[in-house]
């Protein structure tokens, strides 16, 4: 008998009907002999609904108060996800994130696991129960309060509850039938994938892949939890992502795909002193106040002034946090302007096919020029090429990359809600 996880994201669970699909298939897979966990996301549009309303109650409410809020979605999804399975006869339970024993950081908004106790989750399922968790939040043991783990946090949940009953595999479900060569909403004929290894899917998340969230892949690779992504509106295998990079043969490396990200901003720093620790002051004091910041490029000083310039990107939503900072900074640094422009994407092709082929940065960037896209940002790493680029000619560089590499399939891909999630 094996222990499986299953996660359902918002579009999978829109509606009553589509509700009742996916506790069929809970059923289904209980009957065939397996235990079961499931996390469910709320339904729909259900917290971006919740945001709307408390924007018009308080613009800047309760950071706490907006966690009691929006874990009322998960709670929702839960209990009708319960009593779905039930009006099948079978005996099920619903949990809460802190039922469930999900221990998170005090941070509202974005708390980070650091600890899962599914006693009751493990009692319900030995009782022969199928138990459901409300995923994206927790709670916080020292406070005591409700946390939420922000955006795509259901998916961290059920990879966490996955590691913590040492499950044999953790299913992703959403409307998409697997991961894909390149986002099926912009290039068409985007190729399901059968396989990716932990570090192939953490750069194309990170990268800007939506169908996994970064976090959810760390969590899977660090506890080694196989992860499945599939749809809950086809009965395909979908997706396994599992294994470790020096595990492929050389000569099975192939390109896995292309990512966009339409997130991120790009801030300049212009009249930086080129000396040392004037980088440092930068960057600790982002991260004193807890801004993640991806790709950065600092250009040659000039020879006459001695000073520099530093481009970095980061999240749109952390742009009036870093412009206030970085505005005192210059301030009380004298550094020049800072520069702010949200116009931007980024796209990445990522594979570990990457080491053993020589002249994939050469096609990348010709792909680029033949297309008209200008890059204004690139960087490396062993198994990723990533450009910034006009966030009007992402779609385009997107296009572009993935036929440059013939990363296409023979038929259209799907997207059966229209979301990609």
């Amino acid at each position: 008998m094996a222990l499986i996880v299953q996660k359902y994201g918002g579009s999978s669970l829109e509606s009553a009907e589509r509700i009742r699909a996916v506790a069929e298939r809970i059923v289904a897979t209980k009957k065939a002999g397996n235990d079961v966990v499931v996390v469910c996301s709320a339904m729909g549009d259900t917290t971006d609904e919740l945001l709307d309303l408390a924007a018009q109650v308080n613009p800047t409410p309760p950071a706490r108060e907006m966690d009691m809020l929006l874990t009322a979605g998960e709670r929702i999804s839960n209990s009708l996800v319960a009593m779905a399975v039930a009006s099948y006869g079978v005996d099920v339970q619903s949990f809460t994130g802190s039922q469930a024993g999900v221990i998170t950081t005090e941070r509202h908004g974005n708390a980070r696991i650091i600890d899962v106790t599914p006693g009751r989750v493990q009692e319900a399922v030995d009782a022969g129960k199928i138990a459901i968790v409300a995923g994206f939040q927790g709670v916080n043991r020292d406070t005591r309060d409700i946390t939420t783990l922000g955006r795509g946090g259901s998916d961290t949940t059920a990879v966490a509850l996955a590691a913590a009953m040492n499950a044999d595999e953790c299913e992703i479900y959403s409307d998409v039938d697997g991961v894909y060569t390149a986002d099926p909403r912009i290039v068409s004929d985007a190729r399901k994938l059968d396989k990716l290894c932990f570090e192939e899917m953490l750069e194309l998340a990170a990268s800007g892949s939506k169908i996994l969230v970064l976090r959810s892949v760390e969590y899977a690779r660090a506890f080694n939890v196989p992860m499945r992504v599939r749809s809950s509106y086809s009965n395909d295998t979908g997706t396994l992502v599992a294994g470790a990079l020096e595990d492929i043969p050389m000569e099975e490396a192939v390109l896995s795909g292309v990512a966009t990200d339409d997130t991120e901003a790009k801030i300049t720093v212009l009249g930086i002193p080129d000396t040392p620790g004037e980088a440092a002051k930068l960057f600790r004091a982002l991260a004193d106040a807890e801004i993640n910041i991806d790709m950065v490029l600092q250009n040659i000083s000039t020879l006459e002034e001695k000073k520099t310039d530093i481009t970095f990107t980061l999240p749109i939503p952390d742009r009036p946090r870093c412009m206030d900072l970085l505005s005192k900074l210059k301030e009380s640094e004298g550094w020049g302007d800072v520069i702010y422009n949200d116009d931007v994407g980024k796209v990445s092709l990522v594979g570990a096919g990457m080491k053993s082929h020589p002249g994939v940065t050469a096609d990348f960037t010709e792909a680029l020029r033949d297309a008209g896209v200008n890059i204004e940002m690139i960087t490396t790493s062993e198994i990723r090429i990533t450009a910034v680029v006009r966030d009007a000619d992402l779609a385009e560089a997107t296009r572009a990359i993935h036929d440059r590499f013939d990363l296409g399939g023979d038929e259209p891909a799907v997207v059966y809600a229209g979301t990609g999630r």
